[in-house]
């Protein structure tokens, strides 16, 4: 069995929760993304990121502009929907949900009766 493919997968799970919550905050252009997911200890390559950008842009979850770079070539900001931004109180929900039942389980406290 091997450990890393299952923390691959529940990185995976909350990637989605993750590159919403980044863009309620501020829009922002992949790169900038990703080294904010980077910070966060969340290793994350250009080719799954862009993916799921579409993918939550195609849901309406995202919409971007493209801004010219005085640089290199244009750059493509995200920003949050306000669908979006509703599908993140959603995910906000559950992931709270998620770390109360988890950490019941995990770490369970004496009973008070014992």
């Amino acid at each position: 069995m091997n450990v890393e493919n299952t923390q691959s997968q529940m990185r995976k799970g909350i990637l989605e929760y993750c590159i919403l919550s980044i863009l309620d905050h501020k829009e922002a252009y992949p790169s900038e993304i990703l080294e904010r997911l980077d910070l966060a200890q969340l290793k994350v390559v250009e080719g799954t990121i862009y993916p799921l950008l579409t993918r939550l842009k195609n849901m309406g979850l995202l919409e971007y502009r493209w801004e010219e770079s005085k640089s290199g070539p244009p750059r493509k900001y995200y920003a949050i929907t306000k669908e979006g931004q509703s599908f993140l109180s959603g995910l906000e929900r559950t992931w709270l949900e998620l770390q109360a039942a988890v950490g019941h389980i995990t770490h369970p406290k004496k009973e008070s009766n014992e």
